[in-house]
């Protein structure tokens, strides 16, 4: 509890968060924690999700795993993998990682995040910027990043696939990164992406496998 006590305050610290908005951090720390600082498992040929139950198929480099939800509030959620590897998103975003090489422990934006406006964006180009904080999974403070700029080009356009958006996002700033996202025309819903969630690190590929709402799942031709 007292690493959990220590990490908590260095996240208030960091991100400048009010004590009453923490219920989120403590949530996907302990999911680090567990781990006992070191990576979490990925499964070898990963098990669906039960019928009905939300989750997203995490693919990094050539390492998979199913996670489940198991917070919800509001657009912010948390997801889980039976080996520990967790992701917090708000909307289709990744905001904060557990159990991997290098961890994303937050993302803060200058205003709203570009990815939750796109019904009243429509196609172009748009700028934004957002702040991260980035540390290894051994909690060595020496390696810590905290207060990573990037400043972004979020262009939207019409995908290869028929009633499918592309968005393309490139950052440049403290790191130079490049994230995707699969969107379908009519609701807007992002079902596919793959985004930016460290320097070192393949991108993560996100995938609506089971929602709530039938029309979040638009399987890619491969």
């Amino acid at each position: 509890m007292r690493r959990v006590a220590l990490l908590c305050l260095l996240l208030t610290a960091a991100c400048d968060t009010p004590a009453s908005d923490l219920f989120t951090v403590p949530a996907w720390a302990e999911a680090l924690l567990v781990q006992d600082a070191h990576e979490a498992e990925w499964e070898d040929g990963p098990a669906g999700p039960p019928e009905g139950e939300p989750a997203l198929a995490l693919t990094l480099g050539s390492r998979r795993g199913i996670a489940l939800l198991i917070q919800e509030e509001g657009e912010r959620r948390l997801w889980r993998t039976p080996g520990g590897v967790a992701v917090q998103t708000e909307g289709a975003r990744v905001v904060a990682t557990a159990g991997l090489r290098q961890v994303l422990a937050a993302t803060r934006f200058d205003g709203t995040d570009l990815l939750m406006r796109l019904p009243e964006l429509g196609p172009g180009e748009w700028r934004a910027t957002r702040v991260v904080d980035l540390m290894r999974s051994a909690f060595d403070p020496a390696r810590m990043r905290f207060g990573v700029r990037l400043d972004c080009r979020l262009s939207i356009g019409q995908a290869e696939i028929a009633d499918t958006l592309l968005i393309e996002e490139r950052c440049r700033g403290g790191a130079r990164t490049t994230s995707r996202f699969w969107a379908d025309a009519g609701s807007y819903a992002v079902f596919r992406s793959e985004q930016w969630v460290g320097d070192d690190l393949p991108p993560l590929v996100v995938e609506v496998v089971s929602a709530r709402n039938p029309t979040e799942i638009i399987p890619l031709p491969r």
